[in-house]
């Protein structure tokens, strides 16, 4: 045990240990700069715990694709869909503010990844979003 796992723990909301895999991409603006895989660690309705492929900048803003443990009718494949801000990074392990999620159905065929040049558009409007509000904040200081 480190010394930040002795530290107490102060968060409000209930972490639960949950090991999935799982897809992250990074965006500069509306632009994908990185994408990778990597594994939960464990996870809160405020935030989740990963460790990434390579080490992802505190203050990233980031999307998170985690397999759900639990498949819809017990045949569909579900992901949780994670919206945020790293908000602290060990470069092993990065912690995510959830700002938003939703949960959608995969296919049970695995398809080849999807080009990461180009920003879905809930992903874009929601960094939008932030961007504009990161503007009106400095705005009002």
């Amino acid at each position: 045990m480190d010394q930040n796992e002795r530290q107490v723990d102060r968060r409000k909301k209930m972490r639960f240990p949950m090991e999935r895999e799982l897809r992250y991409k990074v965006l500069d603006g509306e632009r994908v700069v990185t994408h990778g895989i990597g594994v939960t660690r464990d996870i809160s309705s405020n935030g989740a715990s990963f460790r990434p492929a390579e080490p992802v900048k505190r203050g990233a803003v980031v999307e998170l694709s985690i397999s759900w443990p639990v498949a819809l009718g017990d045949e569909t494949p579900v992901r949780l869909v994670i919206f945020g801000k790293v908000v602290r990074s060990t470069g092993e392990w990065a912690a995510c503010a959830i700002d938003q999620y939703e949960f959608r159905t995969q296919s049970r065929a695995r398809q080849a990844a999807p080009a990461m040049s180009v920003v879905g558009s809930n992903l874009a409007r929601w960094a939008e979003a932030c961007r504009k509000g990161a503007v009106r904040a400095t705005a009002n200081a």
